[in-house]
């Protein structure tokens, strides 16, 4: 079997497996929890802390088994490099999994009541536990950049309509998103903890894109007949900069969970207001910062900047409220992500075609389903 199928073969494992565990940890703390601890929102914490345990169970095993940096052959960094890059994706899908199998559970307790869900309760969260096991497993052994970007909207729109769901405040929106976590209730907690994480997991990403960047640049150098076809003037201060921009993106989602906007004024309106400008100058500078993506991605980050600047216009105009500012920017600044992940995912999967092709020999070439002309 290919890496592929070996993959999925392995998923499926990982799918039963974490089924079975999903489902025999929630029917012990069924039977040996305190009464206390039976209330509906805690219960569907629990619940949703034991899914996302399953994840990132999952996710370890598929993403650390097939590494081969775990010995110090190549020195002390790469393995406590590897291991940051465990920690810090285990967070990302820790958390995805969690805000998502909480919102499920709410809505399913909305929609049949808590005496009906609690009966299937051992089956939901063996089922959740299933499919979160086998897709990140999955995912872990096949990673790429679109594969995080994909985990970024997902994230932050269930963290936020979360917090929306358990607010007792019903005219939170009447202001602005900071007034959604600027308290210290279970909602403003979970709208906090999706900005703070959300920013770890956008420099999580800027980590993965930057290395791509450079490994096809140094393939491409090393490939030409003549350097000077393919060589990027100043490329090694392109990549700082760009580097810097989306670590700098990553720190102000980040800072506007940390500082709640009435202990910390000052401080959450440096980070809230200030995300505006190195996201703004990465979608302006980005045919400098990366000549190597595509133009098409030029045009949609200068249409981008334009709208948002548009609608700030219209706010201050009296026109509409700062929520939908908030919203429609951080709707774009996400599908951003997407779509830079996606032209990251697009360069390594044309590099690997390309040596691919490479190392194949010439009457292997023609024959096959990656020839140009087949």
């Amino acid at each position: 079997m290919g890496r592929h199928q070996r993959a999925e073969t392995m998923g499926l494992i990982a799918c039963m497996c974490c089924a079975v565990a999903g489902g025999l940890a929630v029917d012990v703390y069924m039977r040996f929890a305190p009464a206390i601890w039976l209330v509906s929102g805690r219960l569907f914490v629990v619940c949703a802390a034991l899914v996302s345990v399953c994840a990132v169970l999952s996710f370890v095993v598929g993403y650390a088994r097939r590494s081969s940096s775990w010995n110090l052959s190549h020195g002390w960094w790469v393995p406590v490099r590897r291991l940051i890059e465990v920690l810090s994706l285990s967070v990302v899908y820790a958390s995805t999994t969690f805000l998502c199998a909480y919102a499920l559970l709410r809505v399913v307790n909305d929609a049949v009541g808590v005496e009906m869900l609690k009966t299937y309760l051992t089956a939901c969260v063996a089922c959740l536990s299933g499919v979160v096991g086998y897709v990140t497993f999955v995912q872990a052994d096949l990673l790429n950049a679109k594969t995080i970007a994909s985990l970024l909207p997902l994230f932050v729109v269930s963290g936020v309509a979360t917090a929306g769901f358990t607010t007792d405040d019903p005219y939170w929106w009447h202001n602005n998103f900071s007034q959604l976590g600027d308290r210290t209730t279970f909602a403003a907690r979970m709208f906090n903890s999706t900005l703070i994480l959300a920013g770890v997991c956008v420099v999580i990403l800027s980590y993965f894109a930057v290395s791509e960047l450079v490994t096809t640049y140094r393939m491409r150098l090393r490939w030409a007949e003549q350097r000077q076809d393919v060589e990027i003037p100043r490329f090694r201060l392109r990549i700082y900069c760009l580097s810097t921009l989306l670590a700098l993106a990553g720190i102000c989602f980040a800072g506007v969970g940390i500082f709640r906007y009435t202990p910390h004024p000052v401080l959450h309106n440096v980070f809230a207001r200030g995300l505006s400008v190195p996201m703004s100058i990465l979608m302006i500078a980005l045919p400098w910062l990366a000549p190597q993506l595509s133009k098409a991605i030029y045009v949609v980050s200068d249409l981008i900047v334009v709208v948002i600047a548009a609608s700030g216009i219209h706010w201050l105009q009296g026109g509409r409220t700062l929520t939908d500012v908030e919203a429609l920017a951080c709707l774009l600044f996400m599908g951003w992500f997407i779509v830079f992940s996606r032209q990251i995912a697009a360069l390594e999967a044309d590099r690997v075609h390309a040596q691919i092709i490479r190392r194949m020999p010439a009457d292997m070439i023609s024959e096959s389903r990656l020839a140009p002309g087949r």
